[in-house]
């Protein structure tokens, strides 16, 4: 146990996996020694005889065991109950803090071996591009052209608190630092370290006990760009400079300028369906954001002053320099012959006062002088450049890096704002202020009621108008208030941060042409649109999300860009146009094998109708968290793209808790936005094959996939929306209830307050299906299709046709890949277990068959068609790291099933349910989350 990871992995040799067995062995023991000490021996060994138990009835088919354990949970007493999910809860989190630290270890072992690039790396992508025959300048101008955007969504599957991150960012480091050569004493002190971070993660509540307000997601979410994305994102950009000057001789100053991944946000301007987003929290979420970023730059801007001490005296420096240094408010004979120091002492002052012009009110040293605040982030960067330039030319340009360089390329992607923060609202609000604008300045009394045709010609009628209809001498209703005063803070968030700041403004539920002329006319009735001009400031984005909505996608972008005054516009826009695609709401809809189906169809169409308007797509895809509402892995879903909807141009969400384990370590972090540059460049500029007989066989698989994509929806609807008694059965089945009173977001569960399903949001729709080991939303369907659709023809026949299809076809490969991982997670035993939750017996079983024989038939038909008889048979690793999760999933589980009965009956007998069992439910939950990951 005292040996080192990396001493350990040389030793073992073959056996990779020794290092992360020795390191989940170590975390466990340690939070063993945590849990004796704070909760005493006999807590201590409950928890080791579940654990025990659990593992000999998961590993060894024991079904024994499986009774001793029912008997044993049932046992527990209302604290000890609580106190043992946190230990199993806990012990989630540390196998994932291990897993993490092995996959850098992993990677660092390859770097270090000198082998060849892996896959999903710049350097993978580039190799792959020379090796095509893609040309260098079509590399670089890819660079120079591309726009990459992660964008951090504040969705409620987030279940762990700042605080809880920091202590595990904190065991992370420690663990990481013991795969070093370290002394005795050094080992000794790193492990007092380990648990006392581990004892203090213990001791901290892991639980909110409010409601998350936006400016706590804000917060939180800003964690990240301390933790990962302020240095990362820099770093990143050097590394990709020094493969295309090894693969392409492509020099670094050929994309100085070039911001090709940027980042995104929906926190604090996404109010569809959240009251308690308004123009305030936008305001706020920039403040902070500014906040963030001049306190890092203020950092960075200070360790130069203190690095950068070249004397006059032994090398000159350039004019520009000398005038940025006379021009510095410190005046001290000590410095004068420094002129970099002043200059840097100038910067530091110019960004204080930019700091505090943006609302900054804690800035940690004081400036030497006054000095005008940087009208904007360009001025604060062609200063940086001022200091580069000078070292370049004066023997010192090994000097500008990392640091200057970095500091420079942060400037450019990051400004003032840190991220651009979208606006988003429903379809249905614009319409009702409007309705209330036309009405008060007497055009016309209900919009509302207006057929299509007439909207339409009602809204380009009204843009062509000098005048507005707003008058501030009329009385509105608080909605039509609230939204207008959105728009104007976007205008003056825009001149205040910066263009980037705000510059898309999206629309939830579009379903016509006048959804999106709706936005155009209230971003004019609030000064974002001057159509005399041609300038609109924030572009108007559809967001296509339930079937029928991605059914009619391209046919509405057609007519949307066909409209002269919208023609004028996107010209100005570069030619470009965004279109975003919900995977959510689709999925809830429709199930996960249409969903995938439709949206693939959606964007194979939007292509074919951008290129008769010769404009350019960029698509956002607005995938979920899990598999089942449109996850999984990035690099892979990237490259199963249909060609032609890259192109260089892509912005994606990032929501919910796969925001924590993407990025919450930084090494981790800076890996995952390689994978999206890679991807990105792979699925833009890889030939693609165009011969006839290729496009044939396409089409022939596309037609199979059509006919599959049908019979899985019907399958889906049925279950979901045509079987009575299923809303009571999900109700009943699943912690919906108790995952809504949870404090995960500042967003409701549900829109409406309704049991109805189309009424829930996609999110605790998906969450509620993870908790129970379902997973339903990831693979119900995919069995009825397959099987029916074989039992149609030949057989064997059709058997070869669908395993061509995974072998040929990136987009059906990843499908089955994603509903493998699923399926490798999900568990019929433990989902019985929930379904007894169901008091209607005859629901329980007619419903609980339903779903178990539609497993079943998923799994023989997936089996059939990869020809692997276990799950993720492709990806060994993954497949050990969730069997070694069972033994510790399955007591959270059955524990949650204990506890929800509990907390039901007394709600039901007693009227008052008991706080520390609903607290043990929510712990349950966190637990089940964090061993779950991806699809949790």
């Amino acid at each position: 146990m005292e040996n080192s990871a990396a001493a350990s992995e040389t030793s073992q040799g073959a056996d990779k996996d020794a290092p992360l067995k020795e390191d989940i062995r170590l975390l466990g023991r340690l939070l063993g020694d945590v849990l004796r000490d704070q909760e005493g021996e006999s807590v201590f060994g409950v928890v080791e005889m579940i654990r025990q138990t659990a593992v000999r009835f998961r590993r060894e088919d024991d079904a024994e065991a499986g009774k001793e354990l029912t008997t044993l949970l049932r046992k527990l007493t209302r604290d000890q109950a609580i106190s043992v999910v946190r230990a199993f809860s806990y012990f989630s989190h540390l196998a994932n803090i291990a897993e993490d630290q092995h996959h850098i270890r992993r990677r660092r072992a390859h770097l270090l071996a000198g082998s060849k690039p892996q896959q999903g790396s710049v350097g993978f992508a580039l190799d792959k591009l020379k090796s095509a025959g893609v040309a260098g300048d079509t590399v670089r101008t890819f660079f120079r052209d591309a726009l990459i955007v992660p964008v951090l969504t504040a969705h409620p599957t987030e279940v762990q608190r700042k605080s809880t991150l920091d202590a595990e960012h904190d065991i992370a480091r420690l663990l990481a630092e013991r795969d070093l050569p370290l002394t005795p004493k050094e080992r000794k002190a790193n492990l007092q370290l380990l648990q006392a971070r581990i004892a203090t993660l213990w001791q901290t509540r892991m639980l909110r006990y409010s409601k998350l307000t936006v400016a706590d997601e804000i917060d939180n979410a800003l964690s990240y760009y301390r933790i990962t994305f302020l240095r990362e994102l820099p770093g990143l950009y050097d590394d990709i400079e020094e493969e295309l000057a090894s693969h392409y001789d492509v020099e670094p100053a050929a994309l100085e300028a070039a911001s090709y991944v940027q980042m995104g946000s929906w926190i604090g301007g996404d109010r569809d369906g959240n009251p308690n987003v308004n123009a305030g929290t936008m305001q706020h979420a920039l403040t902070r954001h500014a906040t963030v970023i001049l306190d890092f730059y203020l950092e960075e801007t200070h360790a130069l002053g203190a690095e950068l001490s070249i004397s006059t005296l032994m090398v000159g420096v350039s004019p520009a320099l000398q005038a940025l240094a006379d021009a510095s408010p410190d005046a001290s004979p000590h410095r004068s012959d420094e002129p970099y120091r002043r200059a840097l002492i100038g910067i530091y002052a110019r960004l204080a006062a930019t700091a505090r012009a943006l609302g900054a009110t804690n800035i940690l040293r004081k400036e030497v002088g006054p000095a005008a605040p940087y009208i904007d982030a360009a001025g604060f960067c062609a200063d940086l450049r001022v200091l580069i330039d000078s070292l370049a030319t004066h023997h010192g340009a090994i000097m500008a890096c990392p640091r200057l360089k970095r500091l420079t390329r942060a400037a450019a992607i990051f400004g003032f704002h840190l991220a651009s923060l979208d606006m988003r609202q429903t379809s249905d609000v614009h319409q009702r202020v409007l309705a209330e604008l036309f009405a008060g300045a007497g055009v016309e009394p209900a919009y509302g009621a207006l057929p299509e045709e007439r909207k339409v010609a009602l809204l380009l009628a009204e843009l062509g108008q000098p005048r507005l209809l707003f008058s501030p001498y009329s009385t509105y209703t608080e909605e039509t208030n609230g939204e207008l005063a959105i728009l104007r803070a976007a205008r003056d968030i825009r001149a205040r941060y910066g263009v980037r700041a705000i510059r898309n403004y999206i629309i939830s539920h579009t379903e016509t042409v006048s959804d999106l002329l709706e936005v155009l006319l209230l971003q004019k009735e609030t000064g974002l649109l001057r159509p005399a001009e041609g300038e609109l400031e924030a572009m108007v984005i559809p967001l296509f999300e339930t079937i029928p909505d991605l059914q009619r996608a391209a046919a509405i972008m057609h007519e949307w860009m066909a409209l002269p005054l919208v023609s004028q516009l996107i010209a100005r826009q570069g030619q470009l146009q965004e279109v975003m695609l919900g995977y959510s709401d689709s999925n809830k809809d429709g199930g996960f094998l249409t969903s995938n189906w439709e949206l693939y169809k959606a964007e194979i169409d939007l292509v074919e109708v951008f290129a008769d308007a010769k404009v350019k797509l960029r698509l956002f895809h607005g995938r979920g968290g899990t598999v089942g509402r449109g996850g999984g892995p990035s690099y892979e879903a990237i490259l199963a793209q249909p060609p032609g909807t890259v192109n260089g141009q892509i912005r994606l969400t990032e929501q919910g808790e796969i925001i924590a384990s993407k990025f919450s370590n930084a090494e981790i972090g800076r890996r995952n936005l390689e994978l999206l540059v890679a991807a990105t460049l792979e699925a833009s500029l890889m030939p693609h094959l165009e011969a006839g007989a290729q496009r044939e066989r396409l089409a022939g698989f596309e037609a199979v996939m059509a006919e599959l994509s049908g019979r899985a929806y019907r399958a889906y609807r049925n279950l979901v929306y045509e079987t009575p008694g299923f809303t009571d059965y999900f109700f009943a089945a699943t912690p919906i209830a108790e995952i809504a009173e949870l404090n995960l977001g500042s967003r409701p569960a549900s829109r409406k307050s309704t049991r109805r399903i189309e009424d829930l949001r996609a999110i605790p729709w998906g969450f509620s299906w993870g908790q129970c080991r379902l997973l339903l939303p990831g693979w119900y369907g995919f069995g009825s299709a397959v099987k029916g659709w074989i039992a149609d023809g030949a057989r064997e026949e059709r058997i070869a046709t669908l395993q061509a299809m995974v072998k040929e076809w990136p987009f059906f490969a990843t499908l089955l890949s994603n509903m493998d991982m699923v399926l490798a997670k999900t568990d019929l035993p433990i989902a019985s277990r929930y379904a007894e939750l169901v008091a209607d017996a005859a629901l329980r079983e007619r419903i609980f068959k339903r779903i178990s024989t539609e497993h079943g038939n998923t799994l023989r038909c997936l089996e059939a068609i990869t020809g692997a008889h276990e799950r993720l048979a492709g990806n060994p690793l993954l497949a050990r790291s969730i069997q070694n999760r069972f033994a510790y999933l399955d007591p959270l589980n059955h524990l949650q099933v204990e506890m929800i009965q509990r907390h039901r009956s007394q709600a039901l007998h007693a009227g008052e349910p008991d706080n520390r069992v609903r607290r043990g439910i929510h712990l349950s939950i966190n637990g089940v989350a964090a061993g779950l990951r991806n699809t949790g």
